[in-house]
């Protein structure tokens, strides 16, 4: 047996083709390329200033508040909506776990219009909702709305991957222990599902606090109500170039954060169930 090391070349591992590290290199090359000509655009020497600029607070500060705000309502709705696709048995459900992935392929535009007409003055509730004195479009809310959209899909196909690979083995051996199906949720489900629910919950927020197209369109661009970061950036790249230059590398490097503390949570979780 050869020495690992000695080979004198670099081997992508066993049963990987070393061929198949050009189009890798060169994929990997493609993402961090732009990241890199990014930085070289930044003017570092104002870069502080020019991302603590009022407007630029306001846009952060309303980013963070309203992907909180939609991270929080796709755990409510994401985590249900999870359980059913990987543990009922209807036949309705590849059509609904369809629906469900939609958000994931239709431009974000689309789906704002969706929103719109949905929620919007003349829209199917809307109309209902402003004889009622309530007005979502655009507005914070319309926000969070847009967002949750965007985001649902990350949480729920996470957390439903993560079910149909435990399994419902645990489950079924509480049951036959006679704990009912709340106090099996709670005491056997939710503590299986934690790396996975953190993980989507983080994937879900970084989504949703890069959203853009549905923001635009059904919550339109208000500062300090619905002019969020990506909007802002927008904005700055027609009136000032050096700042949205520091607000992409900003938004870039939050991102990059968020999701490294997601895949180490999926890392840790998975070593933990090997070891």
């Amino acid at each position: 047996m050869r020495p690992r090391g000695l080979s004198g070349s670099v081997s992508p591992g066993p049963g990987v083709p070393a061929w198949l590290l050009l189009p890798a290199v060169i994929g990997f090359a493609l993402v961090i390329g732009p990241l890199l000509a990014l930085t070289t655009a930044v003017d570092w020497a104002n870069f502080f200033g020019l991302i603590t600029s009022p407007a630029s607070r306001d846009a952060l500060t309303l980013s963070v508040r309203t992907a909180a705000a939609a991270t929080l309502l796709c755990i409510a709705l994401g985590v249900p909506m999870a359980v059913l696709l990987a543990r009922a048995r209807w036949r309705a459900l590849p059509v609904l776990r369809s629906l469900v992935l939609l958000p994931l392929v239709i431009p974000p535009v689309v789906g704002g219009l969706a929103l719109l007409y949905l929620f919007g003055r003349n829209g199917l509730l809307g109309r209902e909702l402003e004889a009622a004195g309530i007005r979502i479009a655009f507005s914070t809310t319309a926000v969070v709305l847009a967002q949750t959209f965007v985001a649902l899909p990350f949480l729920v196909i996470t957390l439903e991957g993560a079910m149909r690979t435990a399994g419902d083995r645990f489950e079924r051996i509480a049951a036959t222990l006679g704990a009912r199906p709340t106090v099996v949720w709670w005491r056997v489900t939710l503590p299986l599902l934690r790396p996975a629910l953190i993980s989507g919950s983080v994937l879900a927020f970084a989504r949703a606090l890069g959203e853009f197209g549905a923001t635009l369109t059904f919550a339109g661009s208000l500062q300090g109500r619905t002019r969020t970061l990506p909007l802002e950036i927008y904005l700055q790249r027609e009136t000032d170039a050096d700042a949205a230059v520091a607000l992409s590398l900003l938004l870039v490097l939050v991102a990059v954060l968020i999701v490294l503390i997601a895949y180490r949570r999926v890392g840790a979780a998975a070593n933990g169930r090997t070891a």
